[in-house]
């Protein structure tokens, strides 16, 4: 059997090593105090979205009244087969600013943490927001009897721990903070 060529050079489709054809769940970042607006557009486009809400109590001059608000100002997740025509539905809808990626392009979220997110806001568990902060980054603690210690944020054995170190002497101490708010250095 002879296979004829219509001049055309054909490549063979490449898959990225270790990502799974199919959709995936993507951060949108928004404009302002746009995020229902653009959930809102995208369901109607019929684009599977995931806003987190959240009930907070706000005070006004005259009254009080529970709002609920975005968990994460400025975002909301969609969940699509990434192409380049669902990037561009998404990105010329009103509101939206990027995909939170590289160049924009999106990177995909891990349904196991878009799934956490939707179990802690139905278990109705008290919960606060709190710094992102990655295992080796400067931190400094807030609060309590170490407020104001500063030291290199590290987790073992499930514990979050804080080193102090003496660089003149090379020696470091590692301090239990679990429960102390931290920040960014």
């Amino acid at each position: 059997m002879k296979i004829q060529s219509s001049g055309k050079q054909i490549h063979p489709v490449q898959f990225t090593p270790g990502v799974i054809a199919g959709p995936h769940w993507y951060a949108i970042q928004t404009r302002s105090r746009h995020e229902k607006f653009v959930d809102s557009q995208l369901k109607e486009q019929g684009i599977t979205t995931f806003l987190p809400l959240v009930n907070q109590l706000s005070f006004w001059s005259d009254r009080r009244k529970l709002v609920r608000l975005p968990l994460f100002s400025n975002y909301l997740f969609v969940h699509l087969v990434a192409s380049p025509e669902a990037r561009l539905r998404i990105l010329s809808t009103n509101g939206v600013l990027s995909l939170v990626g590289n160049q924009g392009k999106g990177i995909p979220i891990p349904g196991k943490e878009i799934e956490n997110i939707r179990r802690l806001l139905t278990s109705n568990l008290p919960f606060v927001e709190c710094p992102f902060v990655r295992i080796g980054q400067r931190v400094r603690i807030r609060g309590g009897c170490m407020d104001g210690f500063e030291g290199i944020f590290i987790g073992r054995n499930g514990n979050r721990e804080l080193v102090i170190s003496v660089e003149t002497i090379e020696r470091s101490l590692a301090i239990h903070i679990e429960g102390y708010d931290v920040e960014l250095i």
